[in-house]
């Protein structure tokens, strides 16, 4: 029952952020901004009565309220409420969306806690190596900056250190906007071994995670042959040079 309703909750959650996001659209707004107005409300009544009542029903209310998820739950109601009694508030409506945020819930549902467990700890166990790569990376990024600057320099749109370190951010990660490109052939080549690196670099996290995740499972694997019994693993008999010898043996 609380695996379905919980299953319900994330429906509620996801047709609430999609009806948010039709009434951006100034079309939409227009032709059916009365319907989505009234559904939206039908959607904060449903999550402030939800809220209410895990205030209500649990043992701990206030440690619920002060945890993460509480704290979601409250700023997802709160805006709309505060928009009703002072209009100047109306631009916090967009806090709504922190609804979206509830969707994690689904993390602690019984049938994922032990994927959850799994990725948690590889991540702790990676923490370091992560920020190692994150601390080379910003030297990296610095670095073909500083180059890029010194070499195409604000005659070619690099006006200044940062703007270089943007670029090498950008290009890097082979994003590639577009709005700042070296002219000179230097420069050029200096790019095109900075998307070759930003290739490299991206499997770079994917194969430390990956590897934190095997060495997760292998660990909570139990052994092989642990309690096995049959012939084939069954202790080899002595050989006659390493045997004792009998009574009467000489």
């Amino acid at each position: 029952m609380a695996r379905r309703l919980e299953a319900a909750v994330m429906a509620v959650i996801v047709a609430n952020v999609l009806v948010l996001m039709l009434d951006s659209v100034a079309d939409v707004h227009r032709q059916h901004g009365r319907l989505l107005h009234t559904l939206e409300w039908m959607f904060t009544a449903l999550f402030t009565a939800e809220y209410l009542l895990r205030l209500w029903l649990l043992r701990r209310p206030w440690q619920y309220a002060r945890s993460f998820f509480g704290v979601v739950d409250l700023l997802s109601i709160l805006p709309v409420f505060l928009a009703l009694l002072l209009p100047g508030l109306h631009v916090l409506a967009d806090v709504r969306l922190l609804r979206l945020l509830r969707l994690f819930r689904i993390l602690q549902l019984p049938v994922y806690l032990e994927e959850t467990r799994h990725l948690r700890h590889a991540l702790a166990r990676a923490r370091r190596k992560i920020l190692v790569f994150i601390g080379v990376m910003v030297l990296l990024v610095m670095l073909l900056g500083t180059v890029i600057f010194l070499v195409e320099g604000p005659g070619n749109g690099f006006s200044s250190i940062p703007v270089g370190v943007y670029w090498a951010a950008v290009t890097m990660s082979t994003t590639g906007y577009g709005d700042i490109t070296p002219q000179t052939g230097l420069g050029r080549l200096i790019t095109g071994c900075a998307i070759l690196l930003g290739y490299g670099i991206i499997a770079f996290p994917t194969g430390i995670m990956g590897a934190e995740l095997f060495a997760g499972a292998m660990q909570g694997r139990p052994p092989a042959h642990g309690n096995c019994c049959c012939a084939c693993h069954a202790p080899l008999p002595p050989s006659p040079a390493t045997r004792a010898p009998q009574a009467g043996e000489h």
